[in-house]
């Protein structure tokens, strides 16, 4: 077992010597410039380094003494997680309805509300739309999260296979998978006629179900167990999908979330995953 300590800034040495002393470590790397890895920790020490950590601005986690050419499957949300926006909530932008739809989001994402209703409530306001937003959010206001081209270069230098799988739209992760070389992509479509938005999404929403279902049915096609798998998300549609991942990510996740994850990364960028989980050389 390990224990890494990560941050955006120098952690003080009197900080790692207690959490060292804390933990029990046996010893302690350096994989980059703001991260340390203590070895042979005792999991059991979680409290005391909690007591040390849980005010400042580090990211910490107890997790396997794995690398990451162990996992086969990285499996990632897209809005607020490896984007910094939520798409729908620009899209309503467009038509004037930003802050009415960001407040069903966020009680959706707090899961305070049923994340398939409460998706066809939001998309019924985008009726009307024409089918141009959709390329003005993708090119003026989508960015990547801190840290997410360098995740997926290494993982994918790795081998491993990547899965974005959102409650959001495919317009995005098309272009997502297209853009960063994505093995597969998932999401829900959008329905547009004569070049508009009719306020409707076409099939079966891609919930939390769905979600954990897809991870376990592509982790069983590659014949990976459940230890292999890695899950980022950041809200409540991502609770069972991190339930079914061998480790979890909570990326600036909300409390619900953080509830059943292996990490929070409050802090670092989603190159935080390569601290705990090296790349073989």
């Amino acid at each position: 077992m390990n224990l890494i300590l990560q941050s955006t800034q120098a952690i003080d040495l009197p900080i790692l010597q207690q959490v060292a002393k804390a933990a029990c470590a046996t010893g302690v790397e350096q994989p980059s410039e703001f991260a340390y890895r203590f070895t042979g920790v005792d999991k059991y020490q979680k409290p005391a380094v909690d007591e040390i950590c849980a005010q400042l601005p580090i990211d910490y986690v107890f997790a396997p003494a794995m690398s990451l050419d162990e996992f086969g499957l990285v499996a990632m949300d897209m809005d607020s997680t490896l984007i910094t926006i939520e798409c729908i909530d620009e899209i309503a932008d467009m038509n004037g309805l930003k802050e009415q739809v960001s407040a069903i989001t966020e009680r959706s994402m707090a899961g305070e509300l049923d994340f398939s209703s409460s998706l066809r409530e939001r998309v019924a306001l985008l009726a009307g739309l024409d089918e141009s937003v959709l390329a003005t959010i993708y090119e003026e206001r989508l960015q990547l999260q801190p840290g997410a081209r360098e995740m997926l270069a290494a993982v994918h230098e790795q081998g491993i296979k990547t899965l974005l799988i959102s409650g959001g739209f495919t317009y995005f992760t098309r272009r997502l998978q297209a853009e960063l070389g994505l093995t597969w992509t998932i999401a829900n479509e959008l329905e547009i006629i004569d070049g508009k938005l009719t306020g409707n999404v076409l099939g079966d929403i891609i919930d939390a179900n769905a979600k954990a279902h897809h991870l376990m049915r592509l982790a069983d096609d590659l014949g990976l167990n459940k230890e292999q798998t890695i899950a980022f998300g950041d809200g409540a549609n991502d609770k069972a999908m991190f339930e079914a991942a061998g480790f979890s990510v909570a990326f600036r996740g909300k409390k619900v979330l953080k509830a059943v994850a292996s990490a929070a990364f409050d802090h670092v960028g989603l190159d935080g995953i390569l601290n705990i989980f090296p790349a073989s050389k």
